[in-house]
């Protein structure tokens, strides 16, 4: 199990993924969605989870990772 800001999701035994936000289901991956988010969710956590989630058109995500706050 992984998190970042609120998002958490859980690898099921078999192999489905479960994503959740605060706490809520927000979506269930399985197949090759699941292996595809798998490996998209190692380089970035928190933008790979709004992505499949659906909860990140806010506009900003380019400017936010520009940011002096964010900065590795």
């Amino acid at each position: 199990m992984s998190s970042a800001h609120g998002f958490e999701f859980t690898v099921r035994s078999d192999g489905s993924v479960v994503l959740t936000h605060h706490g809520r289901k927000a979506t269930v991956l399985r197949g090759a969605r699941a292996e595809e988010f798998l490996e998209d969710v190692a380089s970035d956590p928190q933008g790979a989870m709004a992505r499949w989630t659906g909860n990140y058109r806010r506009g900003n995500e380019p400017a936010a990772k520009q940011h002096p706050r964010n900065a590795p």
